[in-house]
């Protein structure tokens, strides 16, 4: 399912505070951009952001996919014509089986409602790929799941769902090195099937060294600084930034406190840990 994600002159306030400062970018079908930069300058706030969470204020800009505004549709909407975001931190829902939540989910992108036979395999195929327990579909929504096993369960979710453009926030944090290549060998195996475009913010170069971005942005103080392609990825692994920052003649902000996430009605609500 192709799609193209544009963003255009993107400003975004935060608790009042202006975060991103005019990004622009442009994400279609079979590309994956890496999302660099060091922690508290935009990153999280843009993928946040184009998902519709509610403590984001756009400001100035646009965001479409396929043409149509992405800021004036709910956050459903956004999620049914085809936008993703795999959380940094996903939230647990107790009372709510594995199963039920992804066949809901399913179902309302589909114009006939799977078959419970169809579904199950679907889903157990999947599960079986990302070496996931067996009776994860009768488990409650990440309800006592390691970390890792939250992450695999955001990549469960978009196998399933089969997104046009996804938005993945450190899904690898909290993985070992054998997950990490496991998750990163899942994404590209949706890619080698279809036109999944990809944003991914990480800061492991083992993760991107075998997703192999085909664009990498570089956000320092709410701006893309420098863009490029996998070099510019392996560049920043090997040197870090500083010699960006000495030829930018920039300086990243100081990272804001830890954000904890919670589920809101609609849409996933923040607020500051220790608040």
């Amino acid at each position: 399912m192709a799609g193209t994600l544009k963003i255009e002159d993107l400003h975004v306030n935060v608790d009042d505070k202006e975060i991103l400062k005019g990004v622009s970018l442009e994400i279609g079908s079979g590309q994956v951009h890496a999302l660099m930069g060091p922690n508290g300058n935009g990153k999280s706030t843009l993928l946040q952001t184009i998902m519709g969470h509610p403590r984001y204020k756009v400001t100035k800009g646009t965001i479409t996919l396929d043409g149509e505004d992405v800021l004036a549709m709910s956050v459903d909407e956004r999620s049914k014509k085809g936008l993703f975001l795999g959380m940094q931190n996903p939230q647990e829902i107790s009372g709510v089986t594995n199963s039920d939540f992804l066949k809901a989910a399913l179902n309302s992108r589909r114009d006939k409602p799977i078959s419970l036979f169809e579904f199950y395999k679907l889903m157990e195929g999947n599960i079986k790929k990302l070496k996931m327990k067996e009776d994860l579909a009768h488990r409650f929504v990440n309800d006592g799941f390691s970390g890792g096993e939250k992450k695999r369960n955001e990549i469960l979710q978009m196998m399933i769902l089969k997104p046009k453009i996804a938005l993945l926030d450190e899904i690898d944090s909290g993985l070992d090195v054998d997950a990490i290549k496991l998750v990163a060998d899942a994404i590209n195996d949706i890619r080698s099937k279809g036109d999944l475009g990809l944003m991914i913010v990480s800061h492991y170069d083992r993760f991107f060294g075998i997703i192999k971005p085909t664009h990498a942005h570089v956000i320092v103080d709410g701006k893309i600084v420098v863009e490029g392609d996998n070099e510019l990825v392996e560049k920043i692994d090997n040197d870090g930034y500083d010699w960006l920052y000495e030829e930018l003649k920039i300086h990243p902000v100081t990272p804001l406190k830890p954000l904890v996430y919670s589920l809101g009605t609609c849409a996933l609500n923040q607020r500051r840990a220790n608040d």
